[in-house]
């Protein structure tokens, strides 16, 4: 192998807490709510799938916003209505929370590394292999690399949202491998999601998966990347 692709929510880095995430929108807007209000909110915005990166819908959804569902990382519009669609599924105390609430997902505030990202970034560029992260999104998430520290260990961002592609179109993982200037069989996707970063075993490239977890309960394992690239 002479380059990894990695994904982004779920692999390299990991979302705040659905109850972090509110508690800190409705602090930044100066609205206390009562505990229990507040943890009932939260319940219910983790139910609905309304946090990007978080856990998926969990109750069915409207059938027009089912649809944009599907489709939602192919365009930064419809990432954007999609969610915030979904967040307006919940009561808030304010209607202006709903976009707040998106714009707080965006921050490198909200996104946490794994705890073995740096090592394994950084042993892989100490080796001369060529870094790409390719990730189904509706934003750009280089600040939050950047932020972190990590953007110097990654030579390519292939977002579907700048291609109106997503994964597991073998389309964007090609995109990939022609800006990393390799070939398919000699890259290997590592990903949180089965289905999503699977579609680059269709281009010939080798595939490793990572449990989508807490970072407190996932310490190290992207290491077993360092093994399977040598």
């Amino acid at each position: 192998m002479t380059a990894v692709l990695f994904d982004f929510s779920g692999t390299l880095f990991r979302i705040e807490s659905t109850d972090a995430w509110l508690r800190a929108v409705l602090d930044e807007a100066g609205i206390t709510l009562p505990e229990a209000e507040l943890t009932r909110a939260a319940r219910e915005l983790e139910s609905v799938g309304a946090l990007p990166g978080g856990l998926a819908p969990r109750v069915p959804m409207p059938d027009e916003l089912a649809a944009m569902w599907h489709v939602r990382d192919e365009s930064a519009e419809l990432h954007r209505a999609a969610y915030t669609g979904l967040s307006r599924l919940v009561t808030l105390p304010d209607p202006a929370l709903h976009d707040a609430l998106y714009e707080r997902h965006m921050l490198p505030a909200a996104w946490q590394p794994y705890p073995d990202a740096a090592e394994v970034l950084r042993t892989l560029r100490e080796r001369g292999t060529k870094v790409g992260v390719v990730s189904n999104i509706g934003w750009d998430l280089r600040p939050v690399f950047r932020a972190h520290g990590l953007d110097p260990y990654v030579d390519e961002y292939v977002l579907s949202y700048e291609h109106g592609i997503q994964k597991p179109d073998p389309r964007l993982f090609k995109t990939a491998c022609t800006a990393l200037g390799v070939a398919p069989r000699d890259v290997l996707m590592v990903g949180d999601d089965r289905r999503a970063d699977g579609g680059a075993a269709a281009l010939g490239c080798g595939v490793h998966f990572v449990d989508h977890l807490p970072a407190a309960q996932r310490p190290d394992a992207l290491l077993a990347v360092l093994d399977l690239v040598k």
